[in-house]
């Protein structure tokens, strides 16, 4: 019973405590040795705790019922209750057994489940409304008029292509948060990769009026899983684009140290502090209405992080109000780390 992850608590008649192991006094009071002879009101004020033992004297048997703790550090457990001992004439027990079974990270991880669902949900709904509104416009007679009807297949493609950029980067995260993904680490150039994937960038940075310098020197190199570093890159270099101001310039560059450190530096508004712990959540933006009109599906900051920490490394960001921000990529020297 010492040894045992769930809560056991054990009570009289009277409502008294006459066993318990060490799951149970670290739920109830970690402070003392033993909980034996204290009665079950003195440990707990939770009706629904009392109310299920209570019931478990009575003779009948209780189980689903939700208990959270609200010290420093919150739990969840499911309580199940049983009577035990003699049941006399009248259905009373001569006590009773509770288990206290620890679903805390159950219900993270099934809240997590939640909160994606419905931001993939939100997500896909915005533009898939926009697909219907303008094809059932165009059944409806907009195919006479040549000019209008191309502006509207346009806007379906836009949003066609909106809707499978983020089922994409699920299915990417996915895979990646599942495990599925093997790199294959290798010493890479990394100023040579740099140019390639802001010659990939170059029109669009273009369109926003934004210069992209390479300022990674000659001959550095990086151990890193060189097709997996190009999608960092890209996706850290692209969301700069979006946020920088026009006429203004995102640099990338590169500290050797312990660790390699591949910057990516925008001059844009930058990010207020209560935004930063968050940046790397999925779905999760600073502006949503103008996140969506740049065509960002929230989920490229999670893989780069999740990719980061594959290779043993991260991703960081500072910034500062006014001045724009820097993205770090954090990578060992090996496979080590």
């Amino acid at each position: 019973m010492t040894g045992m992850r769930e809560g056991l608590l054990v009570v009289d008649k009277d409502m008294r405590v006459v066993a318990s192991n060490p799951a149970a006094r670290k739920l109830f009071n970690p402070t003392v040795p033993a909980l034996d002879s204290q009665r079950l009101t003195e440990l707990t004020r939770n009706p629904a705790i009392y109310n299920a033992f209570l019931d478990g004297l009575k003779g009948e048997e209780r189980s689903g019922i939700k208990v959270e703790t609200h010290g420093p550090e919150r739990q969840i457990f499911d309580l199940r209750v049983v009577p035990i001992g003699k049941i006399n004439g009248n259905g009373a027990a001569d006590g009773a057994l509770g288990v206290f079974f620890d679903i805390t990270r159950t219900e993270r991880l099934e809240h997590v489940r939640q909160e994606f669902l419905s931001n993939v949900s939100h997500e896909l709904r915005t533009p898939l409304t926009s697909i219907i509104a303008f094809v059932e416009t165009l059944e409806t007679g907009a195919t006479e008029d040549p000019e209008s009807c191309q502006r509207f297949l346009s806007i379906i493609r836009k949003n066609a292509s909106r809707m499978q950029g983020l089922i994409d980067d699920i299915l990417e995260l996915t895979a990646i948060e599942g495990g599925n993904v093997q790199l294959r680490a290798a010493p890479v150039e990394l100023r040579e990769l740099v140019h390639d994937v802001c010659a990939s960038l170059d029109a669009k940075a273009a369109a926003q009026s934004v210069t992209l310098e390479n300022k990674v020197g000659a001959g550095v190199m990086v151990y890193a899983d060189e097709r997996r570093l190009e999608q960092m890159l890209t996706n850290l270099i692209d969301n700069a684009i979006k946020f920088s101001r026009e006429h203004s310039t995102v640099s990338i560059s590169h500290e050797p140290g312990t660790r390699d450190r591949i910057l990516v530096q925008d001059n844009g508004d930058g990010i207020p502090a209560q935004h930063l712990e968050r940046l790397f959540e999925r779905f999760y933006r600073i502006d949503r209405a103008r996140s969506r009109d740049m065509g960002g599906t929230g989920l490229g900051l999670a893989i780069v992080k999740h990719i980061a920490l594959l290779h043993g490394g991260e991703v960081t960001v500072t910034s500062e109000l006014g001045k724009g921000s820097t993205f770090t990529i954090h990578l060992p020297k090996s496979a080590r780390g």
